[in-house]
């Protein structure tokens, strides 16, 4: 039987579209935000991604729905918020289900 002490149920995928020139400001962004990402006990996998030139994501994954509630009200999705309409338009962010994962541990 497969150990599931570590196992995700839930997760956050924000796509970001980084407004044109503003490319390495959202790069930058994202980076800056895993202190804040390493804060959240409820977080266990967090993810700043680049999908092309100007696209950006971030994917988090969680044990459960109250973890993924408390990062959605934390203090990375204020700050991505904040910065809606100035380097990026506002984010499409899905809330999907995790079927199946691998983590360390």
């Amino acid at each position: 039987m497969p150990d599931t002490s570590n196992t995700v149920t839930k997760g956050v995928l924000v796509r970001i579209e980084a407004k044109p020139g503003r490319e390495q400001e959202v790069e930058d962004f994202l980076t800056g935000a895993l202190p804040l990402a390493l804060d959240e006990p409820a977080t266990t996998a967090w993810f700043a991604i680049k999908l092309a030139p100007s696209t950006f994501g971030i994917f988090d994954a969680f044990a459960e729905d109250s973890g993924r509630d408390a990062h959605l009200n934390g203090p990375i999705a204020a700050a991505l918020m904040e910065h809606a309409g100035d380097l990026y338009e506002a984010p499409a962010l899905e809330k999907p289900d995790v079927i199946a994962s691998k983590l360390p541990g």
